[in-house]
């Protein structure tokens, strides 16, 4: 069974950092690419960024390039998402997601865990 688990959620304010953390297990699976999903109340789910696990390409969202920055830890099987210059905008529920190559799609998802920018 895949899972995922993030953490470092939390109230920051308008300007400020934080990092999320997504821990991927087990060990053995594998893993081609992990992404970033963010919800906010009443809104759709939308992309925010991947990383491909191997060679560790980026790709962002226009709403969040250059403030967001994704990495990942081979040794921990773990990705971080580091935000900087944070907007009330931001506020959101942030997921991460393993990409199951054989269907195509997210196929895994954590918990998910909350980010709230005060203004």
């Amino acid at each position: 069974q895949v899972q995922l688990v993030e953490s470092g959620g939390g109230l920051v304010q308008a300007g400020g950092s934080l990092r999320l953390s997504c821990a991927v297990s087990p060990r053995t699976f594998s893993l081609s690419r992990v992404a970033w999903f963010r919800q906010a109340p009443g809104k759709e789910r939308e992309f925010v960024g991947s990383i491909t696990w191997s060679l560790g390409y980026t790709n962002y969202a226009n709403s969040v390039k250059g403030r967001f920055t994704i990495s990942r830890d081979a040794a921990h099987i773990t990705v971080y998402l580091k935000m900087n210059s944070l907007k009330p905008e931001d506020t959101a529920f942030y997921y991460c997601a393993a990409y199951d190559a054989t269907t195509g799609q997210y196929a895994y998802w954590g918990q998910g865990t909350q980010v709230t920018v005060s203004s």
